[in-house]
């Protein structure tokens, strides 16, 4: 029987071990760019100004690409947290500037210590994540309102405290922006770091779990035991923690704390959390994603740099990839 079957079918055509592998690498890789249109989106993007541009594809560019997506990337993984659990928050940029502006500040003209001072501003953007977390949870603000009056808050403190003029950074917090072995730039470590840190925190701790339940459906959230209103606390928190470490990472680009430093940044951090597949309606999204979304942005840039657009049509270029990504998310919930 089973040499009828054998017969009927035709000779078997038995590969070798090299090709197995090499047909299970291709297929792998297809269902990568497959099942992650992001990545996909962005490799398409590399190969495309790959061929327009013959100085895209260099080692000095790429690593270029990755420190001008550092602090965006990093400031998307904190606005990550809070879009999963259905959020929004747009203060991230105000408050990026208020904690450089904290930092530079209490190491030079207060003379406190440096470490100090680095703790002082982590802590200030926790703080500010915490009260947009009470506005939204205790006092029951949509986030958008929330958010929109601590980004007002932030840029006024950063202004109040800088006096409206740029403040000298320290140089120990400095090298922040330097490279290591003179050629791998520090904040793309930095950003690598962040999205290990967003990765783990998402899949691996009860407060991740807590951010896709909630943003999935917050009723059935609640009725499972969930305390909605200090997991939200703690989403908050979180992405004002990492909007600090970015405001520092740029503060140390710049060698200066800038009080009007990151405007319009918090735009592009929830652009990047949305083109790397995470939903505005909550329950989706990662730090892989996030990030693919950061370099998007950065690659096509950078592309449109090289290739001498108009800043002004690099503007419409990246607002058409948002709106696309925006529509990719509505229909695929639709289909869903």
């Amino acid at each position: 029987m089973a040499t009828d079957t054998l017969d009927s079918a035709g000779p078997a055509k038995v590969p070798g071990p090299s090709g197995d592998k090499g047909a299970g690498r291709a297929s792998g890789a297809l269902r990568l760019l497959r099942d992650n249109g992001a990545l996909g989106a962005l490799v398409i993007l590399v190969v495309a100004l790959s061929l327009l541009s013959g100085d895209f594809l260099t080692t000095q560019n790429l690593l270029n690409v990755g420190v001008q997506a550092a602090v965006t990337a990093i400031l998307a993984f904190g606005v990550t947290f809070v879009i999963v659990s259905a959020g929004i928050d747009l203060s991230v940029g105000s408050v990026a500037a208020l904690s450089a502006t904290v930092l530079a500040w209490t190491a030079t003209d207060a003379g406190l210590p440096v470490w100090l001072s680095v703790v002082l501003a982590v802590g200030t953007g926790i703080a500010c994540g915490l009260v947009s977390g009470a506005l939204v949870s205790y006092g029951r603000l949509p986030s958008f309102v929330a958010t929109l009056a601590m980004l007002s808050v932030g840029r006024g403190l950063a202004l109040v405290i800088s006096q409206g003029s740029p403040i000298a950074f320290p140089e120990s917090v400095s090298v922040l922006g330097d490279t290591v072995g003179g050629w791998l730039p520090v904040p793309v470590l930095v950003m690598a770091a962040m999205a290990v840190v967003t990765a783990v925190i998402l899949n691996r701790t009860f407060s991740g779990r807590a951010m896709y339940a909630i943003g999935g459906n917050e009723e059935a959230a609640r009725l499972s035991g969930i305390r909605v209103k200090r997991q939200k606390l703690v989403v908050y928190a979180l992405s004002g923690g990492f909007a600090a470490v970015a405001g520092i990472v740029l503060a140390s680009r710049l060698v200066s704390a800038q009080p009007q430093a990151a405007a319009g940044y918090e735009l592009d951090a929830i652009a990047a959390v949305v083109i790397g597949g995470a939903s505005l309606s909550g329950g989706v999204g990662k730090a892989s994603g996030t990030l693919i979304g950061a370099l998007i942005l950065a690659v096509l840039r950078n592309g449109l740099n090289l290739l001498s657009v108009s800043a002004f049509w690099q503007q419409v270029v990246i607002g058409v990839v948002i709106a696309l990504a925006v529509l990719q998310d509505t229909l695929r919930r639709r289909s869903a």
